[in-house]
Order: C-alpha cells, then structure tokens, then sequence
C-alpha cells in the first residue's frame, strides 16, 4: 500500500506550484481551508494552505491527520536565516523544532517547554530529513540541517534574532513548523520541516527573494516525491 504524504504551506505563494502539477485532484472544504488531494510526481499527497502563524498551522496539522492519515507531513515554504552559513536562497531541513514565543518560565520551566510533551525540541523524522537533503545537494542547492525556530512574530530584529539564535540553537526562524511539529509529534505522525531561506531578518528583504525562494522549496520537494519509497 502506497503511503500518504501531507504538505503543509503557511502562504498560499507557496504551495501553488505544487497544486498546479498536481492531477487527480479531489478539493474538500474542511472548516473553512481547501485540503487538495492526488498525485504529485507519482505520489499520493494532500496539500493544505494553512494561514500565517501557529494556531493555524496546528489546526490544519491535526485536521489532515485525523482526516486523510498522512505517513508523513512536510512543512514547507521560506524562513528567516539565523545562521551565518545560510544565505538568501539556502535551504535549512529541521533536526528537531522549537517554539521560541512559549514561555511558562515563571513557573519554573525553560523557554519554549511543552509540558504535554516534556520537551523544549520536537524531533524531526531523521529518515524523511535525510531524504530532503540529499535531495536539495542532487539540486545544488546549499543545505544545512538545524533547528528551526517558531513564534507568532516575523522576526526582523537583530536582538530578536540574536536571541533566539544564541537561546535554543536554532538556524532560522518562521510561525508554523514547530506547531506542525508539536501536533505530529503528540500523534505519532511522521514530520519534516524544509525551508528556503527568503530573508535575513530584515523584513524589507522578504518581498525581494521570496519568490525564488519559494521555487527553490518547491524543487526539493517535488525531487523528494520523485525518489522516496
């Protein structure tokens, strides 16, 4: 039995390519967000526009499992560099996803713990990580792993940036992967987060490179689904 694959986008800039070459494709409405499935490069997939930031994101995440039970759910889209060796244009696959803006530190715990989980990282699937990089190096794109951090905040600030960077260890910023991540996790399911890189934290670079970063995340994974079993 061929397995399922979910991909969750924040904008809808960044899945459309992807719905576009899909064929096969079925639309449900499910509380107001379009869930696409069929085929994409041979695969069974599902696709969903999710909305800016984490609450979005984490309904969307747990609406696709419960109703289309992906093996594996991929965040993708762009992100903000924190990382000196990720460049405009660079990919960032997630070892594991934080959420920087959740804090219960007045209660004693670290910043950006889930308490229902116990943890301050979220792991990624290493295998469905591994696959996403060799697939960017085969596309010669520049990718690193690391660990990407999410908050409801774009974050355009140097000491924000420096922050988050220097707290958690993170490579780059964004508003839905760990979200994504934290839902997966909880339920057993299979999770990646890619991410190409569209800015360096000043936001009046997003506009400028956003569109050929979006192509780029698009790239690796559409190579992702043309190889993996």
């Amino acid at each position: 039995m061929s397995k399922t694959i979910g991909i969750i986008c924040a904008m809808k800039k960044e899945a459309e390519t992807l719905i576009a070459q899909m064929t096969n494709k079925q639309t449900d409405d499910v509380f107001g967000k379009e869930y696409i499935k069929g085929k994409l490069c041979g695969k069974d997939v599902v696709i969903s526009v999710c909305g800016i930031g984490k609450v979005m994101a984490a309904a969307c995440a747990q609406t696709m499992i419960i109703k289309y039970s992906p093996d594996v759910i991929i965040n993708t889209g762009v992100a903000g560099s924190l990382d000196e060796r990720l460049k405009i244009y660079d990919i960032v696959a997630a070892t594991a996803v934080v959420q920087h803006d959740l804090d219960t530190t007045p209660l004693g715990d670290p910043l950006g713990y889930v308490g229902e989980l116990d943890r301050v990282q979220i792991p990624a699937d290493e295998k469905t990580v591994n696959e996403l990089c060799s697939c960017a190096g085969a596309l010669e794109y520049n990718i690193i792993k690391g660990i990407v951090a999410s908050g409801d905040q774009f974050i355009a600030d140097d000491t924000q940036k420096e922050f988050i960077k220097t707290r958690f260890g993170a490579s780059a910023c964004e508003m839905e992967g760990a979200a994504v991540g934290t839902v997966c996790f909880s339920a057993g399911v299979k999770f990646a987060v890619l991410r190409s890189i569209s800015d360096s934290g000043d936001g009046t670079e997003f506009s400028t490179f956003v569109s050929e970063a979006v192509r780029r995340s698009a790239e690796v994974i559409k190579k992702y689904l043309s190889v993996t079993e």
